[in-house]
């Protein structure tokens, strides 16, 4: 009802606007009201969870009890050290059909259980809900898969699992036999294991055979995005099939057939990919792009830009959360409006050099673009770049015109030894290349504090200067003014906001974690080895948040002193000094062997803590105690970190 008032009030509003001379606000109010209702609206209706049949509203208020389950593979995710996970839809609870997605986990064993998309599986299990964040600043996993519309886990061993007969093929189980064919064609011919990896992620979107060492030399070498099959290659694809097509337009509708043909091609390309989130924007942003370019038609790329990104949100509209979907539309809008201006700079005669220039004025305008966010979502900044992508785009329209032949000779059987060889010796060129790029140490910077405050005021000061570069006058240098002192004003906030006193014990598994924060210093002590040290992002993530830089290492302590309170720390040794005064806090690590009925009696403490370290039955049995004795208990493994400001 209200977005037919919205269309009705926009409807009169343009037609009363076309007739007047001085134009006024209300169409543009009214379009702004419309456009906002229909996305209220397009969310709550894509939102399977407010469907009546939702498996969510047939489970049972007993979280342990258990269901009969009938679901489907849909999505084969990355798997992790101890177990295979999978996205799959609902199909039946008990004997009620019903829809839904959830996150399925199947532990690893010996034997090795293959799952297959379109797979139908069965099992009688309980959903588990997906826990929040246990650290401050941790992601939020919770989150990010209820932006995909998943609320729960299920967690098996395959033992539990019982196969049957699949029922009818759907287009996720198509592109996935599609790829699984070309992996095995391509199997057969001496690709190592980090080439064939770095194939399947180039040209059929699949980056779950990637080490975690390559992925890392790529990032930090600033090119992560080539790995996504995204914008970049789909462009360049778009214009290889434009390429090969061009005879078409000699003939009578040449031009609609070669449009029809490149849509049909793209298209074709995005379900052998995988459908994924950034295969679809770009093939939906590149279509619309090719209907316009094909059709020769005079057009806006902020309005093409713009429609597609309306039609993508029309049909996933929490794409506009997805990291991808901020970082691709970004960085092309950040390429029509700098890079003209920047390859303005100088226009040289030399065709190479032409190619490299471009190249690299595309990369910054780009970069401008996508900096703030990606020191926002990162925290790293990858100073070489602009090297990377001089060496890389230029040659990367070869790579993926020649890896195209080699997929489908290598489908055909007809693929020549030395082609594969060479394709794989260039593949193989490429990932020593970025890893000689990542080895330089100097030029990559990690680890930048970054708030969303921070991103606001960037983006600001990028727009207002860019606005003074196009117009030098009063009024354009007075914003850029008023835009830097707002940046200045924001970063002094920021550094006088930081915690002052903060004792925070964290959450980690079979380990302790603490951080003490005195006068902006963070003090930090752990049992764990120097090599987890180095790896652990739950310290890190706490630095960044708070911008705090002086970090310092210190043994754990039997006593802390948080001004006038005491917090003791015991141990697996079970010792504690009762000549001191009654402790405020009691933390138990490395479960203690000790009578806390006695140890209660003895220190009266008020708050007792356990974290990580400690066995599940000595929490329990902890737990227990503390409630007959009306004392708070807090653990780390169902609370989250203990936090205490003071």
């Amino acid at each position: 009802m209200i977005n037919t008032i919205g269309f009705i009030s926009v409807s009169i509003a343009y037609f009363r606007a076309k007739q007047q001379f001085i134009k006024t606000i209300w169409f543009d109010v009214f379009s702004f009201l419309t456009m906002m209702n229909i996305g209220v609206l397009t969310t709550h209706f894509h939102d399977e969870k407010n469907l009546s049949n939702h498996y969510s509203h047939s489970l049972t208020s007993n979280t342990e009890a258990l269901q009969t389950i009938t679901f489907r593979i849909k999505e084969i995710l990355k798997p992790s050290m101890y177990e295979n996970k999978y996205i799959v839809d609902i199909l039946k609870l008990d004997k009620k059909e019903v829809v839904g997605k959830t996150l399925l986990s199947i532990r690893k064993d010996t034997t090795n259980l293959e799952v297959h998309i379109d797979d139908i599986l069965v099992s009688c299990t309980s959903f588990n809900p997906i826990p929040y964040p246990l650290n401050p600043n941790q992601f939020n996993y919770k989150r990010y898969l209820s932006r995909q519309y998943i609320y729960h886990q299920i967690r098996l061993n395959p033992s539990e699992l019982l196969k049957v007969k699949p029922g009818k093929p759907t287009l996720f189980g198509l592109s996935e036999n599609i790829r699984k064919h070309i992996i095995t064609s391509l199997s057969h011919y001496n690709f190592k294991p980090d080439e064939l990896a770095i194939i399947n992620a180039l040209f059929l979107g699949q980056r779950q055979s990637i080490s975690e060492e390559v992925f890392n030399q790529y990032s930090n070498a600033g090119a992560v995005h080539i790995l996504a099959v995204s914008g970049l290659h789909v462009g360049i694809i778009l214009m290889v099939f434009n390429f090969v097509l061009q005879p078409l337009e000699r003939i009578r509708n040449g031009k609609l057939i070669k449009t029809f043909l490149v849509l049909a091609l793209l298209w074709s390309f995005a379900g052998i990919a995988g459908l994924s989130a950034s295969v679809i924007r770009a093939v939906t942003m590149f279509s619309i792009m090719s209907i316009a370019m094909n059709l020769k038609r005079l057009t806006n790329i902020y309005n093409t830009l713009a429609i597609s990104m309306f039609i993508l949100l029309l049909f996933r509209p929490l794409y506009i959360f997805d990291i991808g979907f901020q970082l691709s539309y970004i960085a092309v809008i950040a390429i029509v409006s700098i890079d003209p201006y920047l390859y303005k700079l100088w226009q040289p005669k030399n065709k190479i050099i032409d190619i490299y220039w471009h190249t690299l004025t595309v990369t910054v305008a780009a970069q401008i673009g996508i900096l703030p966010l990606s020191l926002y979502y990162f925290h790293q900044f990858p100073g070489l770049f602009f090297i990377t992508n001089m060496v890389i785009i230029p040659v990367l329209g070869g790579v993926l015109g020649l890896g195209i032949i080699v997929i489908l000779l290598a489908c055909l059987n007809m693929l020549p030894h030395f082609i594969a060889a060479l394709f794989g010796k260039i593949i193989s060129l490429m990932n020593a290349f970025m890893a000689w790029i990542a080895h330089q140490d100097l030029f990559i910077f990690h680890d930048i504090p970054f708030g969303w405050i921070h991103l606001i005021a960037f983006y600001l000061i990028i727009c207002t200067g860019f606005n003074f570069l196009l117009k030098k006058h009063y009024k354009s240098i007075m914003v850029l003014l008023v835009s830097i002192i707002g940046i200045q004003i924001i970063w002094i906030h920021t550094k006088l906001d930081t915690v002052s006193n903060e004792f925070v014990i964290f959450h980690k598994s079979r380990h302790s974690l603490i951080s003490h924060t005195k006068k902006h210093r963070i003090f930090i002590a752990h049992d764990f080895d120097s090599l987890s040290a180095k790896k652990d992002k739950v310290i890190t993530n706490y630095v960044l948040e708070n911008q705090i830089n002086k970090l310092h290492k210190e043994p754990l302590k039997p006593v802390y002193q948080l001004n006038n309170k005491l917090l003791f720390v015991i141990d697996s040794f079970g010792v504690y000094d009762i000549k001191q005064s009654n402790p405020e806090y009691i933390l138990l690590r490395q479960s203690p062997k000790i009578n806390l009925n006695r140890l209660i009696e003895t220190l009266s403490p008020k708050h007792i803590i356990a974290d990580g370290s400690n066995y599940k039955s000595y929490i329990n049995q902890w737990e227990t105690i503390c409630k007959k004795h009306k004392l708070p208990f807090h653990h780390t493994g169902k609370k989250g970190a203990f936090i205490l400001a003071y």
